[in-house]
């Protein structure tokens, strides 16, 4: 089984927006990730982990400017959190062995695909399209993606 873990290599090759989102609790502006409008098939892992943290077949355009998931691939990879920041209590995300900020959850996702929202910012994620997950070592995750 693959290990996932933070480390200060992993850390030293973010570039500054990685750095600020995932390390400091930021958060990209609405519409400018780079993932936002990826419709390749294909798994997004932790920047700084590499833990497998959404499906591209679980990924919806809902408009809100940032790239949104009904569901994590691997649940236990994923920490809710009570972020009562800017005013409101929302539900952070962040990976559970990079505890990297991946942004927030939400209960306004499709109710035909369980009602949720995952509200992620690219800055956190690294694509990696369905080709290259049996070489990267996430083929156990082949079955999520929808084929080419």
């Amino acid at each position: 089984m693959k290990s996932y873990e933070k480390s200060p290599e992993a850390i030293a090759r973010l570039n500054r927006e990685q750095y600020r989102v995932t390390q400091e609790s930021g958060t990209e502006r609405p519409g400018t990730g780079e993932h936002l409008h990826n419709q390749e098939p294909g798994i997004y892992v932790d920047i700084v982990s590499g833990e497998p943290l959404f499906a591209s077949s679980d990924k919806y355009e809902s408009g809100c400017g940032w790239p949104s998931f009904t569901k994590p691939i691997e649940p236990a990879y994923v920490n809710e959190l009570v972020d009562s920041s800017h005013g409101m209590i929302r539900t952070e995300v962040r990976s559970s062995h990079g505890d990297s900020h991946l942004g927030h959850v939400f209960n306004d996702g499709p109710r035909d695909k369980g009602g949720m929202r995952y509200c992620i910012n690219s800055a956190s994620l690294r694509f990696i399209h369905r080709d290259d997950m049996e070489a990267e070592g996430y083929g156990e995750y082949l079955n999520q993606v929808e084929e080419v």
